[in-house]
């Protein structure tokens, strides 16, 4: 598929998306979120690429938030469309079989962080900044931030940056939880790629299981939690990774994983 707002490339077993709108900070809309969709779509179907990054073009924005003009012009049944075609698309994106990393490269506001959020970790440059502004627009967050935010960070964190829409450093969002790591600007494709390469490299079988029992755990009692986690560990025995995997740990060797999910 041919893309117009977004970037999608494919190299060594990693699928980099990258919003492509840099003199509109990387805005989100209508067209962004589908053609979003339609690259999670085409990655899943390609059984080559083993890891995720989203990002976004420009050295200003990740995504700066959404297109303040399209959404001006919204109706009450056209904001609800909007939001929710949103939420089903960040949903997709965590329940891919394989891990995305967000590389964070400037500002992650109001969709911007909500979709950062939805990606399974978050590296940052040092100058991202990121927040909730969306109250200062007289509306709430839309695509998760009042639910992602909470669980990421904590009831506090969420409800003083949603309610007062202010943003906050790379560093301040490294030290509630937001994000991973931070690096300079010019080190974040980088170092992410590297982590992306990493988990590549490891089993296709136990990395799919280990990220849909974080996901689907994580809301769940502890008990049911864990039983969720039995159910993964013995799934993975029935991939010929597990046998790769133990017989060269036994042969003091670095393992090949090819199997399939």
């Amino acid at each position: 598929m041919s893309y117009e707002l977004i970037l999608l490339e494919i190299s060594e077993g990693i699928a980099t998306i990258s919003i492509n709108r840099p003199k509109a900070l990387n805005a989100l809309n209508p067209q962004v979120m589908e053609e979003i969709g339609a690259a999670l779509k085409e990655i899943s179907q390609n059984k080559e690429v083993r890891a995720a990054i989203l990002t976004g073009t420009g050295d200003k924005a990740f995504v700066a938030g959404g297109d303040i003009a399209s959404m001006a012009q919204f109706t009450l049944l056209e904001a609800k469309r909007y939001s929710s075609n949103g939420h089903e698309v960040l949903f997709a994106m965590e329940n891919l079989e394989i891990p995305i990393i967000a590389a964070v490269n400037g500002f992650a506001l109001g969709g911007g962080n909500e979709i950062a959020m939805a990606c399974d970790f978050i590296y940052a440059s040092e100058n991202a900044k990121f927040g909730q502004p969306e109250i200062n627009l007289g509306i709430t967050p839309g695509f998760g931030g009042t639910q992602r935010l909470a669980r990421l960070v904590g009831k506090g964190w969420a409800r003083e940056l949603c309610l007062t829409g202010v943003m906050i450093s790379a560093q301040e969002a490294k030290e509630i939880g937001l994000v991973n790591k931070v690096f300079p600007p010019e080190a974040l494709m980088a170092e992410t790629r590297k982590t992306a390469k990493l988990i590549a490299s490891k089993g296709r079988v136990a990395v799919r299981a280990i990220k849909h029992a974080i996901n689907r755990g994580f809301d769940v009692d502890l008990r049911n939690g864990c039983a969720m986690e039995v159910d993964a560990y013995a799934i993975t025995f029935t991939s010929p990774d597990a046998k790769e995997g133990l017989t060269a740990f036994l042969e003091k060797r670095k393992p090949d994983f090819k199997g399939e999910i």
